[in-house]
């Protein structure tokens, strides 16, 4: 790493990583808050939920195919001037969205609104890092991570109740002011960070040639198509429960977020001291069982709120010991390229998700039988993890 600034490594580093960590609740918001927004899109785009549900796909897609390829394309800007211009791609994609009519136009803006996503994610990480030197790394890479968990928490909830008081398009701009305010901030008070990143696509993606790297892919996406099969249409998943009132949509976002980071939390915890491979599959297998439970209590909104903070604990047990799982697997140096094909794969994951979901809304006319295609996700996830351990030390 090189710094044309005058800032050493640790010196400010909060401050300026509590920037990256706003920049992330703004990129993770943008990506979360069209769940709470797709009833009111559905009547307003005059589209069915299955062609609302796209909206989430094509930007899941977008970061999941563009990440690496956008990384390489600005492997030798400074992580200013990257996180500057993600942060204005996103902006640009929200605007066109909020503006637009046709919902041709508006599923293209996704894209682009995805791609700044995908640029900014991996940079914030790595920048953070940088910022804070080699002592406080993990702390810095925690607080950026927890701006995408308080997105969760609160940016997708919150936008869900501006979109009920004043319709989806003012839940759009309120990403695209916090991404404003973001960008700029950074661009004034983010030293001129250079990393080492001179690195080729190939070079990206050679750990996919590690059969062990792909089995743990291959469970990433299982396992995030399962989470996101109810999460991503879960107006329509628990519309009973619902009965048309969107601040219930939002209190269950809130509910599942808030469970979701102490989820998070408590598998890294046991990732530290037991078997990742066993925390994988103890999440993996209570997914399944939540979401068939959910079945018998979609008509309860307590109920359903009840399974929705299980769910949440369980579904973000998975992510955390899948990134332990995988480094294990990276050569010398590695971690970084692997962990960024995993955060890709769990993107990959979430599109699989809503293209399914939509498939399903549209043969079979029916929420529910999402539910039991979640669970077998879920279980199918599992069995490769546990069929694992005879060629797998984690």
């Amino acid at each position: 790493m090189s710094d044309s600034g005058t800032t050493s490594p640790g010196h400010g580093w909060r401050a300026r990583t509590a920037l990256l960590t706003l920049g992330a609740f703004a990129v993770g918001t943008d990506g979360f808050v069209i769940v709470g927004l797709l009833p009111e899109m559905t009547g307003s785009l005059n589209v069915s939920m299955a062609e609302a549900g796209q909206l989430v796909s094509v930007f899941t897609l977008a970061y999941a195919i563009l990440s690496p390829l956008l990384a390489t394309v600005t492997g030798s800007w400074s992580r200013r001037r990257v996180l500057v211009t993600a942060l204005v791609l996103l902006g640009l994609g929200n605007v066109i969205t909020a503006l637009a009519r046709p919902y041709g136009l508006i599923l293209a803006s996704r894209v682009v609104a995805g791609s700044g996503a995908a640029l900014f994610t991996a940079n914030a990480v790595a920048t953070a890092a940088a910022l804070a030197g080699a002592k406080r790394r993990g702390s810095a890479i925690a607080m950026v991570t927890a701006g995408t968990t308080l997105a969760l928490v609160l940016g997708a909830p919150l936008g869900t109740f501006i979109g009920s008081a004043w319709g989806w398009r003012a839940a759009i701009w309120f990403v695209t002011a916090v991404a404003a305010v973001v960008a700029v901030a950074i661009a004034a008070l983010l030293p001129d960070i250079r990393l080492d990143q001179d690195i080729t696509l190939r070079q990206r993606l050679a750990p996919l040639t590690d059969r062990r790297v792909l089995r743990v892919l291959v469970v990433t996406a299982l396992a995030f198509v399962a989470i996101f099969l109810p999460f991503t249409y879960m107006g329509a998943v628990f519309a009973p429960a619902i009965g048309g009132h969107q601040g219930r949509l939002a209190v269950l976002l809130l509910v599942f977020g808030i469970a979701a980071t102490g989820g998070n939390l408590l598998s890294g915890a046991l990732a530290d001291r037991r078997d990742p491979r066993l925390v994988v599959i103890t999440a993996t297998v209570g997914v399944a069982a939540i979401v068939l439970l959910m079945l018998a209590a979609r008509h309860d909104f307590v109920l359903v709120a009840v399974l929705q903070a299980l769910s949440g604990v369980v579904s973000f047990s998975v992510i955390g010991p899948q990134q332990h799982r995988i480094i294990g697997y990276a050569p010398e140096g590695g971690a970084p390229l692997v962990t960024s094909l995993n955060a890709s794969t769990a993107y990959l994951g979430q599109f699989l998700s809503s293209v399914i979901g939509a498939s399903l809304l549209a043969t079979t006319g029916s929420a529910a039988y999402l539910l039991p295609v979640s669970a077998a996700f879920a279980l199918a996830a599992a069995v490769i993890t546990w069929r694992s351990k005879r060629s797998s030390n984690q």
